[in-house]
């Protein structure tokens, strides 16, 4: 019998990027295999984020698209997973009949019996969500040729701090921190096989460990003790982390920072505004002053940390005084990056009945002063490195030539090299600053 072909778009994060490979090894262990042509394609997934309105908006167009596909292929099967699938559910189906499977966030690990299911019984709707479960173990059978210099390591799923403006506790659920010894354990063999970076994924992994599990902790093991645990793994290159939130940042986190080796010194700490009555009304549990604190500490225990952050404008009631007290907070911290989005509606959060709703055009106007700014400043950070040595991971080798990356996540490019491989370590002298990346000229191999 013919093998199946999958393919999976993905949208948003890094944490939809690791789900992404998740299912593909489920299906893996169900006879498809996966396919880099969508055309070619008899399953077709669609792996979904809805932090913002434009991502969705994507998906809901992609799937009109897929309608005429399907016409002309009726045994192609369609999925949507991930976090619009969690959120819409029976709307998808109901408004895109042609859609055979919706799958959510929890339930990704069992999409190939789901699948099997579909043949069965016709078009399904999963998406319940539970409270305490153990986040299965999918540790991926690598080749030798096949083995990716760098991987994503889930740690956690979900989370508890219900900010006003944001889906995911309503999308991914409640925190579960997973079992300790089946991270390790996971990171140890992709390392044994030749993974060089690893990161840590979480929605808040700064509360791994306190969060509800069928597996229970004491509440002695922080995550920094993991991030120490996971540092000694023989032959781990690069390790890095993400998301955190501030409210839940800790000195023993920090100090992490200046003790670990290993540990990339780049933070993505998301402020989202600076101004107190607006963190308050999206329910971040912080202040400025107490982020800048926190900033302030973070470069004592390493002074040449990156850090990036992610800010929201036109959240609802933001006064002209609050946006300035935002772009007071880029002028003192002097970020490296950020990620930085126009306030839009969500479907069930609190911030969706907030009056006060900022007009487009205020939006707008705010979005591009601040972006503006950015620009400015990330241009001149990278101008910092200029005449600098620093050890870089290569990430692609072409005829454009090598593109690689610092341990402060920069992206460095320079000449064409036979001798480089993805996941090399190499020293790079940086000859050129720009806004989004560096140029270096490599150092010649020891």
């Amino acid at each position: 019998m013919d093998q199946k072909v999958f393919f999976i778009k993905t949208f948003g994060c890094q944490m939809n990027e690791r789900d992404s490979e998740i299912m593909a090894q489920s299906l893996s262990n169900h006879g498809y295999v996966e396919g880099m042509d969508i055309n070619g394609a008899d399953l077709i997934i669609l792996n979904t984020c809805s932090i913002r309105a434009k991502a969705e908006q994507k998906v809901m167009s992609m799937l009109g698209y897929l309608r005429k596909t399907k016409i002309k292929k009726p045994d192609l099967k369609i999925c949507v997973a991930g976090c619009v699938a969690q959120q819409e559910g029976k709307k998808i189906i109901s408004k895109m009949t042609h859609v055979d499977l919706i799958v959510g966030t929890q339930n990704i690990y069992n999409i190939g019996e789901l699948l099997n299911n579909v043949s069965i019984n016709g078009p399904q709707v999963i998406t319940h969500l539970e409270d305490k479960y153990d986040i299965p173990n999918l540790i991926p059978d690598l080749s030798p040729a096949t083995v990716p210099f760098r991987k994503f390591v889930t740690i956690m799923q979900g989370c508890n701090n219900y900010c006003t403006y944001c889906v995911v506790p309503h999308t991914r659920g409640r925190e579960v921190s997973r079992k300790v010894n089946d991270i390790i354990d996971e990171v140890a063999i992709l390392v044994k096989a030749g993974v060089k970076e690893i990161t840590l994924l979480g929605q808040n992994v700064n509360s791994y460990g306190k969060t509800n599990s069928v597996s229970d902790f004491s509440g002695a093991y922080s995550f920094s003790d993991l991030l120490r645990d996971v540092s000694k793994i023989e032959g781990l290159k690069r390790l890095r982390f993400t998301t955190s939130n501030p409210k839940d940042l800790t000195d023993e986190l920090m100090r992490c920072f200046e003790d670990i080796d290993n540990l990339c010194h780049q933070f993505h700490l998301p402020v989202q505004a600076g101004s107190d009555s607006v963190l308050k009304k999206m329910n971040r549990k912080y202040t400025v002053d107490q982020y800048l604190t926190q900033v302030d500490k973070l470069r004592q225990y390493c002074p040449e940390i990156a850090l990036t952050t992610d800010v929201i404008v036109g959240f609802p009631g933001e006064s002209a005084q609050d946006f300035e007290g935002t772009m007071n907070l880029l002028e003192k911290v002097q970020f490296h990056g950020s990620f930085s989005f126009k306030y839009s509606d969500r479907p069930g959060t609190r911030a969706i009945v907030f009056e006060d709703k900022i007009e487009e055009s205020v939006k707008s106007e705010r979005l591009a002063r601040f972006q503006a700014r950015q620009g400015e400043i990330s241009l001149n950070r990278n101008r910092e490195y200029v005449g600098k040595t620093k050890t870089v991971m290569v990430e692609e080798c072409s005829e454009e030539g090598v593109k690689s990356r610092t341990e402060t996540n920069h992206i460095v490019h320079c000449a064409k090299t036979t001798e480089l491989k993805p996941g090399d370590c190499v020293d790079v002298t940086i000859t050129h600053a720009g806004r989004h990346s560096l140029k270096g000229q490599l150092k010649p191999l020891r």
